[in-house]
């Protein structure tokens, strides 16, 4: 199984319940194929860096998971079916981004080095 990392873009004219309905429907189809979700990050209404379709505007959420690569196919075919979808990204992550991801979920970038007590 590989992993795979898809950020979907959801128009901005949505309720944020139906926008986690939508959001939900993806995650969905990804369980019942078989597949595991890792993480899911949910990042909110942002500005987008041009417009798309007349929006400035969107819902942006990023799903992280190990799946076969069949099931690529099939949910980029759900997502450009729908039309709540402005844009998605489908990225194969390789091991390299998936230990930087490991190492991000764990908040070792968060963590402070030690300093010297003062003397």
């Amino acid at each position: 199984m590989n992993q795979y990392e898809t950020v979907i873009v959801l128009t901005p004219l949505l309720s944020e319940e139906v926008a986690k309905e939508a959001i939900a429907k993806f995650s969905k189809l990804i369980t019942d194929s078989g597949a595991e979700i890792v993480q899911e990050d949910n990042w909110g209404l942002r500005k987008l860096a041009y417009p798309i379709a007349k929006k400035a505007n969107g819902f942006f959420h990023l799903t992280e998971y190990k799946a076969s690569g069949d099931l690529i196919g099939k949910l980029e075919l759900e997502l450009k079916r729908d039309e709540r979808v402005l844009r998605f990204l489908t990225v194969k992550l390789d091991r390299h981004a998936v230990a930087y991801n490991e190492k991000k979920r764990s908040g070792a970038f968060n963590k402070k080095p030690k300093q010297e007590a003062a003397v």
